[in-house]
């Protein structure tokens, strides 16, 4: 087998293993109302890894319906992460190194819990027939947790820079 061939092999293998510690991070925080590190993990995966970082989201999404049921919940998981993924593709990734990573990493995951509710909402008004004013109540009925994820998001996001910079020493021996 070639080098390359291994390394892929090696990548593939460590993307499922994110994936698998998203999803195990969720059941570990799951007592705590919407706070959990899958933000952290999202950021810090795309940082490093851009594009690739796709791979252990959808591992996690797949797992999150394959053990939670594939329920009409899960059906906004298909984009609502893919949302902060490409939210930190197109910030400069300068934003998330050295110093001023602790202060963008906590302030986007922090953001993306604000708007996890609102993102949420198109697939739940098209699931549930909701029209407009239903939407809007909906969001707003779910503000309360949108603010506590992000409270969580923000927290948990200062643990994404030291991860980012163990993430670029394991990407550079696989």
């Amino acid at each position: 087998m070639s080098s390359k061939r291994n390394n892929r092999i090696a990548e593939y293998v460590l993307f499922a293993m994110f994936g698998a510690l998203m999803y195990v991070s969720k059941l570990v925080m799951q007592m705590l109302p919407n706070i959990h590190l899958i933000g952290t993990f999202i950021v810090a995966f795309t940082v490093v890894y851009r594009v690739k970082a796709l791979a252990p989201v959808y591992v996690f999404v797949f797992l999150c319906g394959l053990f939670d049921g594939f329920g009409i919940w899960w059906i906004p998981y298909l984009y609502v992460w893919t949302v902060l993924w490409g939210a930190v593709m197109l910030l400069p990734r300068s934003l998330f190194e050295g110093k001023r990573a602790y202060i963008f990493c906590p302030l986007v995951s922090g953001l993306f819990g604000l708007a996890f509710g609102t993102l949420y909402a198109p697939a739940q008004a098209i699931l549930a027939g909701f029209g407009l004013s239903q939407t809007l109540a909906w969001i707003a009925a779910g503000l309360p947790f949108d603010a506590i994820h992000a409270a969580g998001n923000f927290a948990c996001g200062f643990l994404a820079p030291p991860l980012i910079k163990l993430l670029g020493r394991l990407k550079a021996h696989v």
